[in-house]
C-alpha cells in the first residue's frame, strides 16, 4: 500500500472514531443525567477526552507523511513515533489512575455503591463496552495493515475505555448483588492490562526511533530475495533499520569481478527493485557490488 493510501486510511479511521466518541459522549451524558449517575457523567467526559488523543494521532501521522525537504532529507516518519510515545504515556497514566482508585477503595473499605433511579446507566455501560471494543478492533486492523504504531496506540486507548466501562459495569452489578468490592478488583486487573499495553507501545516506538534492525523473518525474506537473483555469489553484508514505520536496507553483494560496470549495475538495480517491491514499507534500499574474490 502506498504512503498516500496509508495516510488516507489512517485519517478515515481517526475521523470515524472521533465521530463515534462524540456520539458516545452525548449518549453517556444523557444516561448519566437521567439515571442520576455521576460515574456515568465522568465516563462521558473521559470519552470526550479521547477526541484529543485521536487529534494527536492525526497531527503525528500528517507530519510523518510530509515529503522530505532540505532540512529533513530522509523524511519525517519519526513524528508518528513521537505521537505513539505521547499516547503511551497517556495510557500509562490512565491505567495507574484506575488501579490507584481500586486499590485505595480496597485498603480503606470505602466502596461506592451506585444507587440508580433506572437501569439506563447500566445499559449505557454495556453500550460503551461494545462500541469502544469495536473501535479498538477497527483501529487495530487499520494499524496492522499500515504498520502504524501511533494508530495502534490509539486502538489501545479505545480498549482502555472499554476496560474502564467494564469496571463501571462490574461495580454497578456488584452493588446490586451486594459485593461492591468487585469494582475495585476489576480496576486493579484493568490497570495491569492497560499498563502492559502502554509499555509495549512505548518500547515499539523507541525501537523505531533508534534504528533497530527488522525482525528476523523480514531479514530472512530479504536474504532469499537477493540470493534468488542470477549472478550473485553471496551476500557480504546486510543491514536493516527501522525509521518510523518505514524500513531502510543496506546490502553488499559479491558478483563476478570480470563483469562490465553496466552488468554489475543491472544486477544491483534488480536487487534494489525486487526488495522494494516485495517487502512492505521499504522506503529505500542501497545495493553495493563487490567483485568476487
Amino acid at each position: 500500500m502506498s504512503k498516500l493510501k496509508n495516510q488516507k486510511l489512517a485519517m478515515k479511521v481517526s475521523l470515524h472514531t472521533i465521530i463515534l466518541n462524540i456520539g458516545l459522549t452525548i449518549f453517556k451524558i444523557t444516561a448519566g443525567l437521567i439515571g442520576k449517575s455521576s460515574a456515568m457523567i465522568s465516563d462521558a467526559i473521559h470519552s470526550l477526552s479521547d477526541v484529543l488523543s485521536t487529534i494527536i494521532i492525526i497531527i503525528g501521522i500528517r507530519f510523518a507523511n510530509k515529503k522530505p525537504d532540505q532540512e529533513h532529507p530522509y523524511g519525517h516518519e519519526r513524528f508518528e513515533c513521537v505521537a505513539a510515545i505521547i499516547l503511551a504515556f497517556i495510557l500509562f497514566i490512565t491505567g495507574i489512575a484506575i488501579g490507584y482508585q481500586g486499590l485505595q477503595a480496597i485498603l480503606t473499605g470505602n466502596y461506592q455503591i451506585l444507587v440508580l433511579s433506572s437501569g439506563l446507566s447500566m445499559i449505557a455501560a454495556v453500550v460503551s463496552i461494545i462500541v469502544k471494543e469495536g473501535m479498538y478492533w477497527y483501529t487495530r486492523n487499520a494499524a496492522k495493515k499500515i504498520n502504524s504504531s501511533a494508530l495502534m496506540a490509539d486502538a489501545w486507548h479505545h480498549r482502555s475505555d472499554a476496560f474502564s466501562s467494564v469496571g463501571s459495569f462490574v461495580g454497578i452489578l456488584g452493588a446490586y448483588l451486594g459485593f461492591p468490592v468487585f469494582d475495585s478488583v476489576a480496576c486493579i486487573i484493568i490497570c495491569i492490562l492497560i499498563v502492559k499495553a502502554s509499555i509495549d507501545i512505548f518500547r515499539d516506538s523507541i525501537d523505531k526511533m533508534i534504528d533497530r534492525a527488522c525482525d528476523l523473518k523480514t531479514i530472512d525474506t530479504i536474504q532469499k530475495i537477493i540470493l534468488n537473483q542470477k549472478n550473485i555469489n553471496k551476500i557480504d553484508l546486510l543491514k536493516t533499520r527501522l525509521f518510523g514505520n518505514m524500513i531502510y536496507v543496506d546490502v553488499e553483494i559479491s558478483t563476478d569481478g570480470n563483469q562490465t560496470l553496466y552488468e554489475s549495475h543491472a544486477i544491483a538495480h534488480l536487487v534494489h527493485d525486487q526488495i522494494e517491491e516485495q517487502i512492505d514499507n521499504v522506503k529505500h534500499c542501497m545495493v553495493h557490488v563487490n567483485p568476487n574474490s
